[in-house]
């Protein structure tokens, strides 16, 4: 359209006289976010900050750069972030860890396909026994603690590692993301050393055991227990378990001490993970861990004394 002549236009075509009004009662936008309008501002550096970047502070909202350079006024960056049902920080890949994870247990597998029975018979649990493919005596009795351990990254045949890597991902994936990394790890591990501890006391002393089955028990017993806090339909997990127990006890060559082992040590932390107070969460979800560990020591120690 031409322009007449005398008759000024903003760069719309319109009188700038009609914008003025409007312009006058627009809100300021987001620093961080341009595109936001706002009617909050920084109590620090007064900066116009939208919703999604107010942080409470003592006195009005803050905004994310004055938090981190630490006002004295706002709540520290690790009060705001994110926590799951928990208190674990909420990660980008809640399945992480359960990824590594089953990467660990495949990488053993491979070691072991590779380098045969003397690698398993070095590593698995065994009480006491004359080893024959190290040609010599040895166990937990004979201070090879780290069986204990070492024994949840080991497996006995394809069918083994492939059914307890794949109940790994199934319920070890959620159960991550609802318990955050570090307490989803302390409650895998204090349980597949439970279950250990408790193959030790009770199995013969010249009976080998291998296997993650103990840790993945903890994860089920953890799950029943966090399924029952949601308020979820229990009939699934029960099933499941009930199958698995009706296979442990029914089916040969399967180590049951581990399995309940597990599974008492996973409903046992599980249930401080999941209804432990606010204030006192980290130290009750991490006490009963230790707690659980040192059950594990000691009869460890008992069995030993048996044994020696």
């Amino acid at each position: 359209m031409d322009q007449a002549p005398g008759s000024p236009q903003g760069p719309t075509g319109q009188d700038p006289a009609d914008q003025g009004p409007q312009d006058a009662h627009r809100l300021p936008t987001c620093h961080r976010h341009p595109d936001r309008e706002t009617g909050i501002r920084c109590t620090r550096c007064d900066r116009a900050i939208c919703t999604e970047c107010m942080v409470n502070a003592s006195v009005g909202f803050q905004c994310p750069d004055c938090v981190r350079g630490g006002s004295g006024t706002g709540h520290s960056p690790a009060a705001n972030r994110p926590r799951t049902l928990a208190g674990g920080s909420v990660t980008a890949d809640p399945r992480l860890v359960t990824k590594v994870l089953i990467g660990l247990n495949l990488a053993f597998f491979l070691v072991q396909l590779s380098l045969g029975d003397r690698f398993t018979d070095r590593f698995d649990l065994v009480g006491r026994a004359y080893i024959p493919s190290l040609g010599s005596l040895g166990g937990i009795a004979d201070g090879q603690w780290y069986r204990l351990l070492t024994a949840m990254f080991l497996h006995g045949s394809y069918i083994h590692i492939l059914f307890n890597m794949l109940s790994l991902w199934w319920i070890g994936g959620p159960l991550e993301a609802a318990l955050g990394r570090a307490r989803y790890l302390a409650l895998y591990f204090t349980a597949g050393l439970a279950g250990s501890a408790l193959t030790y006391l009770l199995a013969a002393p010249n009976q080998p055991s291998l296997g993650a089955s103990g840790a993945i028990f903890g994860l089920f017993g953890a799950t029943a227990v966090l399924m029952r806090r949601l308020n979820y339909d229990m009939r699934p997990i029960v099933v499941l378990l009930v199958i698995n127990l009706i296979i442990t006890f029914g089916w040969g060559n399967i180590a049951w001490q581990a399995h309940i082992g597990g599974l008492v040590a996973g409903v046992i932390i599980g249930y401080a993970m999941v209804h432990a107070p606010r204030e006192r969460r980290t130290l009750v979800q991490y006490g009963t861990c230790a707690l659980v560990l040192v059950v594990v020591v000691v009869l460890t120690l008992l069995r030993t004394a048996q044994l020696t």
